[in-house]
């Protein structure tokens, strides 16, 4: 079964309503914002995995697709004396993903819970947001409120800031 099987069967077990999108793969906002078959791209993510400065601690922040992430600023709201993008590598070791594919649905496979996720506090009045469910080549809409449960049932630790 491929990774997208895997998140609609483990949504639909828990009983989670979402909407499923199929498109050509993507690796950028820019390139989603180009897709015909996606048609509130507001509603759309952008999520960025990131490392301290000595690699012991993973964030997976997930923000509004329209605003810049500014790594000094999330650094200060986490308490980490440094913050940069993680390696693909890593991104394959933690959450089993491949660039493009970065998603809160990853979190899925961190089997040690690992990875904090870090939330843009706009989000959490989301009545709809559209994720990879694990492949650039769809996007799952579902609401904050389900998203955000299946993190914390899952185990990883969560945080909101200012983006």
């Amino acid at each position: 079964m491929d990774q997208k099987q895997k998140v609609y069967q483990f949504l639909n077990s828990k009983e989670i309503s979402f909407q499923v999108i199929d498109h050509p793969a993507v690796f950028t906002i820019d390139e989603m914002e180009q897709l015909t078959e996606i048609e509130n791209k507001k509603d759309v993510v952008k999520n960025l995995f990131l490392r301290d400065g000595k690699g012991k601690r993973h964030f997976l922040v997930v923000m509004c697709h329209n605003k810049k992430a500014d790594l000094k600023e999330i650094r200060s709201q986490l308490g980490c004396s440094s913050l940069s993008f993680a390696s693909e590598d890593s991104l394959h070791k933690c959450l089993k993903l491949t660039k493009g594919a970065v998603t809160p649905m990853g979190i899925l496979n961190d089997e040690a819970c690992h990875v904090e996720v870090v939330f843009d506090e706009d989000l959490q009045e989301k009545k709809r947001m559209g994720i990879h469910p694990n492949d650039n080549s769809a996007t799952i809409m579902i609401s904050f409120s389900d998203l955000y449960r299946v993190i914390l049932d899952h185990g990883n630790q969560v945080f909101f800031i200012k983006i």
